[in-house]
């Protein structure tokens, strides 16, 4: 079946005609953008959460201390049926989109499910929604699989039809996001063919932090049902705690969390006027304490503007790789190898270079490549910015004892890894684990004269 030919862009923008000087432009723009984006990180990584002298030394973070033997050995038996799903949906989809894009194939899929729609817009649509469902169902495999275990082990509390459901609304929301941002960069790439990468910068910078502020109210509520904390000692304590640490909270949400899992969990929600704590109904059954405790590291986050300041960030590096993809995209090698025809301004190749459609499955594979990329940069300093949230949890409750327990707790309960190793920590862990979370409380304790927590583990 013959192609639609594509619709021309104004002029040539791949190939020998190419000049060099937007190029270079969006090469130092990339650099600039990038080496800002370092300094930040560098600068402003609580990299010493807990400053200062600790007496006696700091504590060696050991599960022994806290966690019984049988603790200790479900955790791992999780962590090791649990790692053969998570490697596997890794490498698998890597392969797939990789397969998709630095080969023929995904220019051919898009190019034969495309070819009735004459619309570049449509185009663009259609070839998301094929894209989008061909990844999901290469990760279905391990979906399922995950989700078996997660029910063996008590975590998941969903129906299969119930889960089914949630991994249709995942594809959707997926799709939307993807349809949104492609037909705003072919525009542009159609519109501005050797200086797209400009307004695709700006652009994208505008959609990291617009999608930030719009993620609680647009998207959140597609996957649970909030209500607020009736009133009660509970609410005006946490109301109360916010309004003493300095942090404006709207409203106190209780998700409806138990309906898929049995997991512990609370978090402070958008900013500005979207601010919202939110905590997960299935922890309404822990002592007041230990809620007010967790809340209180929600509220350290607020309090540092993590999500602005990560936001921020983010914006800036997609910016910067913006600038790279235009690069990218100006390659004819790249092109040919992912089975775009470049466009040579005569129209005899049948192509028109990064603004036919067909480019989709290369733009999602170098999409996922710079998120592989970027990830253990990403948890390495997550887990800088979760240690300063515990030590602001310790600063205004001024209560080791609660937050030692509200780890062991959390750690239990959602049956995390006691001793993740060096690959685990790289590639998966946003958060401390928690004996290391627990060992840091008691250094807390020491420095600040308060008596430290005795070990919980009692054998």
């Amino acid at each position: 079946m013959s192609e639609p030919a594509a619709e021309p862009a104004s002029e040539p923008v791949s190939g020998p005609g190419v000049e060099r000087k937007p190029r270079r432009a969006a090469l130092i723009t990339a650099l600039l953008l990038f080496a800002a984006v370092g300094v930040i990180l560098v600068v402003t990584t609580p990299w010493n959460p807990l400053p200062g002298h600790v007496p006696g030394g700091r504590a060696t973070p050991d599960p022994a201390l806290d966690f019984t033997p049988a603790q200790i050995a479900r955790s791992r038996a999780f962590d090791d049926a649990l790692n053969p799903v998570a490697y596997g949906r890794l490498v698998v989809g890597l392969l797939v989109v990789l397969a998709l894009g630095l080969t023929p194939l995904g220019a051919r899929l898009i190019g034969r499910t495309t070819a009735r729609v004459r619309r570049w817009p449509l185009r663009v649509m259609v070839a998301a929604a094929v894209l989008a469902v061909v990844l999901r169902l290469a990760a279905l495999p391990f979906g399922v699989w995950g989700e078996s275990v997660l029910r063996r082990y008590g975590l998941s509390t969903q129906s299969w039809p119930a889960w089914l459901l949630d991994q249709l609304k995942s594809l959707a929301v997926a799709w939307v996001m993807w349809t949104i941002v492609l037909l705003l960069l072919f525009a542009l790439v159609r519109r501005f063919p050797r200086y797209w990468w400009t307004g695709a910068a700006a652009g994208a910078f505008v959609l990291v932090v617009a999608g930030s502020f719009l993620y609680p109210v647009a998207v959140e509520p597609v996957f649970n049902k909030f209500h607020s904390l009736p009133a009660g000692t509970l609410r005006t304590d946490l109301l109360a705690m916010a309004e003493r640490d300095g942090v404006p909270v709207e409203d106190v949400l209780v998700a409806d969390a138990s309906r898929r899992t049995t997991s512990l969990n609370a978090y402070v929600s958008g900013f500005g006027s979207t601010r919202r704590i939110v905590v997960y109904d299935t922890l309404l059954k822990s002592p007041p304490a230990r809620i007010e405790s967790i809340v209180a590291h929600e509220l350290g986050h607020a309090k540092n503007n993590d999500v602005p300041a990560g936001t921020m960030i983010g914006a800036l590096g997609v910016a910067g790789a913006v600038c790279v993809l235009y690069l990218l995209l100006s390659s004819p090698r790249l092109l040919r190898r992912a089975g775009v025809p470049e466009r040579d301004g005569s129209g005899v190749n049948g192509g028109d270079g990064p603004a036919d459609v067909r480019t989709v499955a290369l733009l999602l594979a170098l999409f996922a490549v710079a998120m592989q990329i970027g990830g253990p940069v990403q948890n390495l300093i997550s887990r800088h910015i979760e240690a300063r949230a515990d030590v602001h949890a310790l600063d205004l409750t001024r209560d080791p004892g609660t937050f030692v327990s509200m780890q062991h707790e959390l750690s239990v309960r959602n049956i995390s890894d006691l001793t993740p190793n060096g690959l685990e920590r790289l590639l998966w862990m946003s958060h401390p684990a928690g004996p290391e979370r627990i060992a840091m409380a008691r250094d807390w304790a020491r420095m600040h004269g308060v008596p430290a927590p005795p070990p919980l583990n009692r054998r």
